[in-house]
């Protein structure tokens, strides 16, 4: 089969195109979730913004992080919500890409925001005194830069790979959204060195900041055992409870999505992953206001 210009390949989304009135209630639980991402992250970021007391470097990554969950959600939930409505379900090879390129971003840069965050609660619990200096506004900006970088360029090495493949005429992603996975599976050749590439890529982006996570907190957990008052075991253990929380939110949601068993019915495995990719964004300002004394306190 000759291959097609970019120009010439539409993708057709099918998502749960064979159940119309479910779409309707999902355009309505979509909307209604995707409102309060954006009001609720907005908000938190405009705190710390605004807010002398919480110019400090667990706030100044946190303002990245509810940055992070407005520009994955907005890069596929007004695309998903137009489907909802619309007999056309589909979308341009550019913008797939382009909805591909920036979700895998956000999801990348998020794994390595979450690792530094660890390793600043790391210093905070294990060396409160030297805090301030080793946790400076040069460190952390830099950090923060390294986190979206490593993410950009995760996202840029996997997105140059799959455009790079030929596309003969299937179209149809059983999806709401355009994922990696199944975008290059579309393709007429061998996909194997994307495969490769996806699969290393989740192995550094995934589980070695989750490595890393899991060091800080063995090295948390010795060092609050060792307070002597229950007050001060407790005040340190506060100080972490919002960032473990967010991080087993955010791990438990992408192990139970590609650990869990097949359904047979597709439309239960894509309507998990819809939900998912949502709540986990919309819970993280929840998370952080409800357990940090200075949000509460504004």
């Amino acid at each position: 089969m000759d291959r097609m210009n970019w120009t010439e390949i539409e993708f057709i989304l099918q998502g749960l195109s064979e159940y119309p009135k479910v779409e309707k209630l999902l355009f309505i639980m979509c909307l209604m979730m995707y409102l309060v991402i954006l009001l609720g992250n907005s908000t938190l970021i405009i705190l710390i913004l605004l807010d002398s007391r919480l110019h400090t470097p667990m706030y100044f990554f946190l303002g990245n992080l509810s940055l992070l969950d407005i520009c994955y959600t907005s890069s596929f939930t007004p695309s998903v919500l137009i489907h909802f409505l619309s007999q056309k379900k589909t979308i341009s090879f550019t913008r797939c890409v382009v909805q591909m390129s920036v979700s895998y971003t956000m999801g990348s840069t998020e794994c390595v925001l979450l690792a530094v965050m660890a390793y600043d609660r790391y210093v905070a619990i294990c060396n409160p005194l030297r805090y301030p200096i080793i946790m400076s506004k040069a460190l952390c900006f830099q950090m923060a830069a390294l986190s979206w970088g490593l993410g950009f360029l995760n996202s840029l090495t996997e997105t140059i790979l799959a455009i790079q493949l030929p596309f003969c005429g299937k179209n149809v992603i059983n999806h709401f959204v355009c994922e990696i996975l199944a975008f290059v599976k579309l393709a007429c050749a061998d996909i194997s060195l994307n495969e490769i590439a996806i699969m290393l890529g989740n192995v550094i982006f995934l589980f070695s900041p989750l490595l890393l996570i899991c060091i800080s907190y063995i090295f948390i957990l010795s060092t609050v055992l060792r307070i002597n008052s229950a007050e001060g075991r407790k005040k340190a253990f506060c100080t972490c409870s919002a960032h473990l929380t967010a991080v087993t939110l955010f791990y438990g949601t992408i192990l139970f999505i590609y650990m869990k068993p097949k359904s047979k019915d597709s439309a239960v495995d894509k309507l998990i992953a819809l939900w998912s990719s949502q709540s986990h964004a919309n819970d993280m300002p929840i998370i952080y206001s409800l357990r940090n004394t200075e949000v509460l306190e504004l």
